[in-house]
């Protein structure tokens, strides 16, 4: 595992592509691109009001399966807890270079993330101006972005280009009609977005507002810059988003029953839980490698920190890998999955290979695990559960902190 002394500490910058565009610009950018609020009735708000936060854990019982199952709370979630604050999107890597891009969808928004041609950051709302074509798909590098549908053209810092066939329109400034802008920024190897109109450009504000007070601690064990990206991989899975997450965040209480593998390499007895403003960190020590030909994936320690709302960062022996949970539906979630490693290792193929396929087989596991736990939410027999006290406190803090989310 990398030492504080080898570390890349992670700085945080910040990019607000809206700030710079005059009074006119801000005009329009508030009529483009207000989310709007979704009308709450009383159902949906008594559904939020069944979890009381206030309750101890040793008392409390977990929210109810109409969390996990109710469209109408599933809107809500989107509009409270998504569209507001910083969300995590994607990694520096994706656009390290001037012209990259990548493009995403986070609940209704669609996004695109790119540096132009003097390497600075941008984000957007990737939707052309002109009858809300998709603009970009997928990543890559362009020179400026051309609608697929009209052939509009903007450049890579937002404004349009060029309009085709527009002769003899009237009271049309190609000024008001660039593209959307959405504040972004970055942290160590991560990019975020806020999809609000008015949000502070502080660099400690940001960071403050998305980790806390842990952001030093995760510098401190290894999760910065100094890793180097391998790869990607995407499950799409038949579960509520918060599910999956609770599943992440049950201390290791399913682990001896669901991954026998996983279990044979840590310490279960040593698994301890931290919890942050808006952050949990759960802690086991890795098992003895030996007899293993030095294969040691895990390492002496693991470190498994939840960032409410949807993102997970695993570092583990010399292994980073991140898990983010997508919202795609009250009963559908996608888990994007990045994996990054100590410089030294970068080109060992086998044990990248051995270990991509250890990590495959528990992400498997889970999702058999995530599916049946949506069906029986679906089931009449549930309504709710409880807590292990013991365990399942980073579970009960991520509850607390998505109820106040949603009454906000």
């Amino acid at each position: 595992m990398a030492t504080t002394s080898m570390m890349t500490m992670p700085t945080l910058k910040t990019t607000s592509s809206s700030l710079r565009r005059g009074s006119t610009r801000r005009g329009i950018f508030k009529a483009c691109c207000s989310l709007e609020k979704p009308r709450v009735e009383g159902h949906t708000l008594s559904l939020v009001d069944q979890f009381d936060p206030r309750i101890a854990i040793e008392e409390a019982v977990t929210p109810p399966s109409s969390w996990y199952t109710d469209p109408s709370f599933y809107d809500l979630e989107l509009h409270r807890v998504f569209y507001r604050g910083w969300q995590l999107v994607g990694c520096a890597q994706q656009i390290k270079d001037p012209r990259d891009f990548f493009t995403g969808r986070l609940g209704n928004v669609e996004y695109l993330v790119c540096r132009d041609e003097n390497g600075k950051l941008h984000a957007f709302h990737n939707v052309c101006r002109h009858h809300a074509s998709i603009l970009a798909h997928g990543s890559g590098k362009k020179s400026c972005f051309v609608c697929p549908y009209h052939g509009w053209t903007y450049g890579l810092d937002g404004p349009l280009l060029k309009a085709t066939r527009m002769t003899g329109i009237q009271n049309f400034n190609v000024n008001e009609f660039g593209l959307v802008p959405i504040h972004v920024a970055t942290w160590g190897p991560f990019v975020l977005l806020n999809m609000e109109q008015e949000v502070e450009g502080d660099v400690d504000a940001v960071a403050d507002e998305w980790l806390g007070s842990c952001s030093e601690v995760l510098s401190n064990n290894g999760v910065d810059t100094s890793l180097s990206y391998i790869c990607r991989r995407e499950y799409t899975i038949g579960c509520n988003w918060k599910v999956f997450s609770d599943n992440y965040l049950d201390g290791g209480y399913h682990v001896p029953y669901a991954h026998k593998g996983l279990a044979n390499g840590l310490k279960l007895d040593s698994y301890s839980t931290a919890i942050f403003e808006k952050v949990s960190i759960q802690k086991c020590e890795g098992g003895s490698v030996e007899g293993k030909n030095d294969y040691d994936r895990l390492g002496s320690t693991a470190l498994y920190a939840f960032v409410y709302p949807n993102f997970m960062i695993n570092r583990y022996g010399p292994w980073m890998d991140t898990n983010l949970v997508l919202p795609l539906g009250p009963k559908k979630c996608k888990v994007v999955f990045d994996y990054f490693l100590e410089p030294s290792l970068k080109d060992d193929k086998a044990f990248i290979e051995r270990s991509l396929q250890d990590s495959e087989r528990v992400q498997m596991e889970d999702v058999i695990l995530c599916e049946g736990v949506q069906r029986g939410l679906e089931s009449p027999a549930y309504s709710v559960g409880r807590y292990a006290p013991n365990v399942e406190n980073a579970m009960h803090h991520f509850h607390c902190l998505l109820h106040s989310g949603l009454t906000k």
